[in-house]
């Protein structure tokens, strides 16, 4: 039984309960962060804040004063500890979204918090042992504004994306922007790598901005002695890849071993992951 944060109490599972009016089940009016935590550390805990920060402003969401650095980290370190997990990987997953009231216009700014973890199966990054075989989902495209780089609890793209992946046997699926150019996939940000060289797409055209995606393109392929491109991709230039990389802040690195006919290799991400995990071993 999992051990819950709500509101500052630690809650079983079974005692938490929802509003009929709560306003992330009614309009989806919310924010969260998802992050990894392994061998005893929190992965780039205060990346995460600054985006949550950032996210409740564009969301006009009142901040709590007592939500700080500090607190956000010793919540999820306590989450740790509340469900004996110190020993274990965890995916945490924390959440802010307005407070019950209003219809479209909420009687509130003021948020509830959440926090709550399970287990992760890998103790460190690994690769993907099994086959992802992807295409790209053309039913609906992601506009692009301010709001595309918004971690919300408003997913309708990528439910309706995941209906496709499910419905056509595949394991992920790349996303386009309103200009069809290609800008993550479902749940990762993506990197097209070529000889030395990694191209993803800029947060401008649409991309979240994610933590593992940051990390890799300002820290990680530099010191590696890679060229980052941060420059518009699309649907065709996935065949000139000779490797794919799925990015996000839980599973590290993954990568496409097919895009429709073609099948892809790993080796450069293979000296990513291993960069990935030395900075926590």
């Amino acid at each position: 039984m999992n051990t819950f944060f709500f509101n500052g109490d630690w809650l079983d599972h079974n005692q938490i309960q929802v509003d009929v009016n709560d306003r992330a089940l009614q309009y989806g009016d919310g924010v969260f962060e998802t992050l990894r935590y392994d061998r005893n550390q929190i992965h780039w805990s205060e990346h995460h804040y600054f985006r949550l920060m950032s996210n409740m402003r564009i969301m006009r969401m009142n901040i709590p004063d007592y939500l700080t650095p500090e607190y956000f980290n010793d919540i999820l370190n306590e989450l740790i500890q509340a469900n004996h997990w110190e020993k274990n990987a965890v995916r945490i997953r924390f959440q802010a979204w307005r407070k019950s009231g209003g219809a479209y216009t909420p009687q509130t700014n003021d948020v509830n918090l959440i926090a709550r973890a399970e287990l992760l199966p890998d103790t460190r990054y690994e690769l993907n042992h099994v086959d992802i075989k992807t295409d790209v989902y053309k039913d609906f495209h992601k506009p692009v504004n301010l709001l595309s780089s918004v971690k919300s609890c408003n997913a309708q793209l990528y439910v309706l994306a995941s209906v496709f992946r499910s419905e056509n046997k595949l394991d992920e699926c790349f996303l386009l922007n309103e200009k069809k150019q290609v800008i993550e996939a479902i749940s990762s940000n993506v990197m097209l790598v070529k000889g030395k060289t990694i191209t993803t797409p800029p947060i401008a055209s649409g991309a979240l901005k994610g933590i593992m995606r940051k990390r890799i393109v300002e820290k990680l392929a530099p010191y590696l002695g890679y060229e980052v491109n941060e420059v518009n991709i699309t649907p065709f230039d996935l065949n000139k890849a000779d490797e794919i990389w799925l990015t996000n802040s839980i599973r590290g690195i993954q990568t496409v071993t097919h895009y429709r006919k073609k099948q892809f290799g790993n080796t450069e991400a293979k000296r990513m992951v291993e960069m990935l995990n030395a900075q926590f071993d």
